[in-house]
C-alpha cells in the first residue's frame, strides 16, 4: 500500500523522499557511440559538384539482445543495415513496391531505439508518403514503445506539407497510446494550424496547453493508508494544490503569434505578444520579426515601419530577414531610394546583414514596378555573381519584369533557365509567362503556354485566366475572351471584378457598344459588386465608343451608390467629353475634381489645356498650364503638345517659339506629333529654316516620321524653294509610300514640278502606282499643269492617254489648256497633231461615257460635252 501511495504522489508531479535510494543507468557507453552523428563528404572537381551528408550508425547486430542475435544468425536475408542505410533504401523504393518486406530483413529492428532516429532521418528528408509507411510498420512490431519525440518529428512534418487533419490526428493518437504530450508537440500543433492559416485553432490549442499546465488536486476527502506518518501528514495537509507541468515557451508564444500574423491579424498577433511579456516571456529578434511579418501580411507597412524604428531602441539587432521585411514595406509605400539605401548598406563589407536571395528578389521586384527592366537584370546578375542561387520566386519575379514591359523573349529565356537549373515551374511562372506573350499581343502564343501549364498538371488559377483573358481582349478578340470566361467558370473557378475590368476594356478598344451592356448585366447576375476600378473601365468604354450618355449615366449610379470617386474617374471623364468635342462638361467636371480636392494628373491638365484652346480662351489655358508648373506635377511631352495647338490656334507664334525653347531647357523628350505642332508653327510663323532643322534632329533621335511631318517639311521646302531638300525626301518617304496620304504626295509633285525636275516627279508618280496608292484626279491635274509648263505637251498627251486607261475621264479645262499651248506655243504642224491626238481622245471619252450612262434623267443632263478651242 506505501508503495501506491508513493505513485499517487509521483503521478502528482510531487517530490517523495525514500529511505531507500538505488541508481539504475538506463544507457550504455556504446548508445552513445552508436548514435553519435559524423558527417561525410563527396567532391567532384571535373562537374564541379559536392555534398555533405550527416549519417548515424545506430545499433547493430552487436548491440542488440542475445535471443535477437541468435534468431538471426545464420539468415541471409537478414542485413546488418545503419540507419542511415535503412532510410537510403527506403527513400529510393516506390510507394507500391513492399517496403514491410524491406524493413522486416533490417536487424536493427529488434533495438527500438533506433526507431526514433530513423524517423528522423526520413523526417529531415521531407518524404511525407515514406514515413507514413515507416511509422504505420513501426507500431505493428513488437518491441515498439510510443514516444514523444517520434510524434513529434511527425507531427511537424504534417505541419510542413500542410496535412492540418493528420497532424491534428496524430495529437488525439499519441494520447491513445497513453503518450502525454510536452511542449514540443503543443509547439508542433500550433505550428501546423499556423501554417494552414488556421489561427483561431491556434488560439484554441494554446488554451488547451494552458488548461492541461495546472493540474488541481484537492485531497481533503481522499484517505490513504500509508505506512509511513510522514507521507500522511503530508498530503493531509495539502488542500488545493497546483502543478505546472507544460509551461510554455517562447517558441510556443512565437508559433501562435506567427499563427495569427501569417493570416494577417495583425491585432490578434500583437495581443499574443502583449500576453507574453505579461507572463515573463521576452520577445527576442524572432519575435520581433515576426510582429513585422505580421504587419507586413496585414497592409500595415506604415506600422511595420513604425514598429521598426521601436525596435531600434531596444538592444536587439535587427538581421537580414528584419531587413528584408522592412524593404517590402518601404516597396509598397513607394519609397524606393529608401530601399535602395538599406539595400546597399546590406553590401557594405562592415555590414552584419548581408543580402540573401530573398533581398535581392524583393530588389528585382522593386526595378520591376519602376518599369527599369536594365535593373532587374543587373540585380539578378548580380545574385549569381555573390554566389547565391535563385529560388522560383526569384525566377518568377524576373520574369515578372520582363512581362511587364510586354518582352516575351526575354521572358521565354529565364522560363527556360528555370528548368534547366533543376526547378519545376509553378502556376506563377506560366502566369507570368503568359502575360508576357498578351503584353506583347500574342494571344495565340498565350493560349499555348495556358495550355502547357494544363499538360503538365498545374491547375490555372484566377490570375492565370485573368491574364488569358486580358491576352486576348488587348488584341482585340473579345468573343474568345468571353469563351475563356466561359470556360473558366466551367472549370470551377468563379470570374471576380478583374474579370469583368478587362472585359469591359476590351470592349472600348474594340468599340463593342452591346458587349459592355452584355458584361455588366452578366456582373449583376452573378452577383459580382462593381468597385471603382470597374466603373472606371465602364465609363472609359462608353467613352471610347461615343456613349456620352450612358457614361454620365454610370457616373451618377455610382454616386448613388456611394462608390468612392477617384482621380482616375475624373480623368476619364474630362479626356471622354475632350475627344466627343464637349470641351464645357470637361471644364465643368474639372472644377468638380478640384472641388473634392483630388490630385489632378498630366492626362487632366493636358485635356483641359486642349478644351481651354479649343473655346478660345487661352489666358486660361496659359494660367491652368502654369498651375500644373506650380503644383509640382511637371509637364510632359503631351502637355507642352496640347499649349503648342493653343498657341497655334491662336496664332501667337512667339510664344510657341519661347515654349519650345522651354522644353529643350527641360530636356523633355519630342515625339512625332509634338514635332508635328512645332513645324506647323515654324512654317505658319515665317520660320521654314527650323522645319528643316528639326527634322534633322528628328532623324538623329530616331524619332518616326509620319505624313503631317513629311506635309510640313514639303511646304518648308516650297517656301524656301530647297528643292535639293525636297528631291532628298523622297528616298525617306519611299519605305513608308503607302502610308503616305495623297494630299501630302501631291504636295510634293507640285513642289518637285515647280522646281523644273519633271523627270523626278514622274518618277516619283510611277512609285506611287507600283505602291498601289489610288491616284485621283488632283493627281493627274497637277501632273499635266507641270508638263505643260515645262512645254513637254507629248508627256501631256500620254499623261492624258494614262487617265482613259485608269478610267479616269479629263476635265474640260485640261482639254482646254493643251488646246491654248498648241495654238500658241507649238506651230502649226504640231498643233495640227496635238489637235488630232486629242480628237481621237474627245472620241473614246464620249464612247466610255455613253457606255457607262444608265439612261435619260438629271444625271445624264449633267455631263457637258467636250469643248476644243479652235481659235
Amino acid at each position: 500500500m506505501a508503495t501506491t501511495a508513493t505513485n499517487c504522489l509521483q503521478l502528482a508531479g510531487a517530490t517523495v523522499s525514500t529511505h531507500r535510494r538505488t541508481s539504475i543507468s538506463c544507457k550504455k557507453k556504446s548508445d552513445k557511440i552508436a548514435f553519435k552523428e559524423t558527417k561525410e563528404g563527396f567532391v567532384d572537381y571535373d562537374r564541379g559538384l559536392h555534398e555533405v551528408s550527416t549519417k548515424i550508425s545506430g545499433l547493430r547486430k552487436d548491440n542488440i539482445a542475445t535471443r535477437y542475435r541468435v534468431r538471426v544468425a545464420g539468415n541471409r536475408f537478414q542485413k546488418d543495415w545503419t540507419v542511415s542505410e535503412v532510410a537510403d533504401l527506403v527513400l529510393s523504393l516506390d510507394l507500391s513496391d513492399d517496403i514491410d518486406g524491406l524493413l522486416n530483413r533490417w536487424i536493427g529492428r529488434f533495438a527500438r531505439k533506433n526507431f526514433p532516429y530513423l524517423i528522423k532521418e526520413l523526417t529531415q528528408r521531407g518524404s511525407i508518403e515514406h514515413c507514413n509507411r515507416v511509422f504505420r510498420w513501426m507500431k505493428l512490431q513488437r518491441n515498439y514503445c510510443a514516444r514523444n519525440d517520434i510524434y513529434n518529428m511527425m507531427i511537424r512534418l504534417h505541419a510542413r506539407h500542410n496535412r492540418t487533419d493528420h497532424a491534428r490526428g496524430l495529437f488525439f493518437e499519441m494520447q491513445e497510446w497513453r503518450c502525454k504530450p510536452d511542449v514540443e508537440t503543443y509547439n508542433a500543433l500550433i505550428n501546423a494550424h499556423g501554417r494552414a492559416g488556421q489561427w483561431r485553432w491556434a488560439l484554441n490549442i494554446m488554451d488547451d496547453m494552458l488548461r492541461a499546465a495546472v493540474c488541481t488536486l484537492h485531497f481533503s476527502s481522499l484517505v490513504i493508508f500509508i505506512d509511513c506518518r510522514e507521507y500522511l501528514s503530508t498530503v493531509l495537509a495539502w488542500e488545493p494544490l497546483g502543478f505546472v507541468l507544460i509551461p510554455p515557451s517562447r517558441y510556443t508564444y512565437n508559433n501562435l503569434i506567427n499563427a495569427c500574423g501569417s493570416s494577417g491579424n495583425w491585432k490578434e498577433a500583437l495581443s499574443v505578444c502583449k500576453k507574453m511579456t505579461d507572463n515573463g516571456v521576452g520577445p527576442d529578434l524572432v519575435t520581433h520579426n515576426i510582429i513585422l511579418s505580421a504587419f507586413k501580411s496585414g497592409a500595415q507597412y506604415l506600422k511595420a515601419l513604425s514598429y521598426f524604428e521601436l525596435m531600434k531602441g531596444t538592444h536587439i539587432r535587427p538581421d537580414t530577414t528584419t531587413l528584408n521585411i522592412v524593404i517590402h514595406c518601404l516597396v509598397k509605400l513607394q519609397q524606393y531610394d529608401k530601399a535602395i539605401d538599406i539595400f546597399n548598406s546590406m553590401r557594405e563589407k562592415k555590414s552584419e546583414c548581408t543580402p540573401d536571395v530573398v533581398t535581392f528578389t524583393s530588389i528585382i521586384h522593386l526595378y520591376s514596378v519602376c518599369g527599369q527592366v536594365e535593373n532587374c537584370e543587373a540585380a539578378f546578375n548580380m545574385m549569381l555573381a555573390e554566389g547565391l542561387k535563385p529560388n522560383i520566386i526569384s525566377y518568377n519575379a524576373l520574369i515578372g519584369a520582363y512581362a511587364a514591359c510586354g518582352m516575351d523573349n526575354e521572358a521565354l529565356l529565364v522560363f527556360n533557365k528555370i528548368k534547366k537549373n533543376g526547378f519545376r515551374p509553378d502556376v506563377v511562372s506560366y502566369t507570368s509567362l503568359l502575360n508576357a506573350y498578351g503584353r506583347s499581343q500574342k494571344p495565340q502564343k498565350a493560349r499555348e503556354i495556358f495550355n502547357m501549364m494544363k499538360k503538365n498538371k498545374l491547375k490555372p488559377n484566377l490570375v492565370s485566366y485573368n491574364s488569358l483573358i486580358d491576352a486576348y481582349g488587348s488584341s482585340g478578340f473579345l468573343t474568345d475572351a468571353i469563351e475563356v470566361l466561359r470556360e473558366m467558370e466551367q472549370d470551377g473557378i468563379q470570374p471576380n471584378v478583374v474579370s469583368i475590368c478587362i472585359l469591359l476594356t476590351a470592349c472600348g478598344r474594340c468599340s463593342r457598344k452591346v458587349k459592355i451592356d452584355t458584361i455588366l448585366t452578366a456582373a449583376k447576375m452573378r452577383g459580382i459588386k462593381l468597385n471603382t476600378v470597374a466603373y472606371n473601365s465602364a465609363i472609359g468604354s462608353y467613352m471610347n465608343v461615343g456613349e456620352y450618355d450612358k457614361a454620365i449615366d454610370l457616373y451618377k449610379s455610382m454616386t448613388k451608390k456611394k462608390i468612392k470617386t477617384d482621380s482616375v474617374t475624373y480623368t476619364v471623364l474630362i479626356s471622354g467629353c475632350c475627344k466627343m468635342s464637349k470641351y464645357g462638361e470637361a471644364l465643368s467636371f474639372m472644377e468638380e475634381m478640384m472641388h473634392l480636392k483630388l490630385p489632378l494628373s498630366k492626362e487632366v491638365y493636358s485635356s483641359v489645356i486642349c478644351a481651354y484652346s479649343k473655346q478660345g480662351q487661352i489666358e486660361e489655358a496659359e494660367s491652368t498650364f502654369d498651375l500644373m508648373k506650380s503644383s509640382g506635377c511637371y509637364p510632359d511631352v503631351v502637355t507642352y503638345t496640347s499649349m503648342l495647338d493653343a498657341y497655334n490656334a491662336a496664332g501667337n507664334w512667339e510664344k510657341a517659339y519661347a515654349l519650345f525653347d522651354e522644353m529643350e531647357a527641360s530636356d523633355i523628350k519630342l515625339d512625332t506629333i509634338a514635332c508635328a505642332a512645332l513645324m506647323r508653327s515654324f512654317n505658319k510663323g515665317g520660320q521654314p529654316g527650323r522645319v528643316l532643322s528639326l527634322a534633322q534632329s528628328m532623324r538623329e533621335k530616331e524619332i518616326p516620321f509620319t505624313d503631317t511631318i513629311f506635309f510640313e517639311m514639303v511646304s518648308a521646302c516650297s517656301i524656301l524653294q530647297d528643292w535639293r531638300t525636297a528631291v532628298d525626301m523622297i528616298k525617306y518617304i519611299e519605305p513608308s509610300l503607302p502610308l503616305i496620304s495623297s494630299g501630302c504626295l501631291n504636295q510634293l509633285l507640285h513642289a518637285l514640278g515647280k522646281s523644273g525636275k519633271i523627270e523626278t516627279m514622274l518618277k516619283l508618280f510611277f512609285k506611287m502606282l507600283a505602291s498601289g496608292i489610288d491616284v485621283n484626279l488632283n493627281t493627274y491635274s497637277i501632273l499635266l499643269k507641270n508638263l505643260l509648263s515645262s512645254g513637254n505637251w507629248r508627256k501631256y498627251l500620254e499623261v492624258l492617254q494614262w487617265m482613259e486607261d485608269a478610267g479616269i475621264h479629263p476635265s474640260n479645262e485640261m482639254f482646254h489648256d493643251i488646246s491654248s499651248f498648241s495654238q500658241k506655243c507649238c506651230g502649226h504642224e504640231n498643233a495640227s497633231v496635238i489637235k488630232e491626238r486629242l480628237e481621237s481622245l474627245k472620241r473614246k471619252s464620249e464612247d466610255q461615257i455613253s457606255t457607262s450612262r444608265p439612261g435619260p434623267g438629271p444625271a445624264a443632263a449633267e455631263v457637258q460635252p467636250l469643248r476644243f478651242c479652235e481659235d
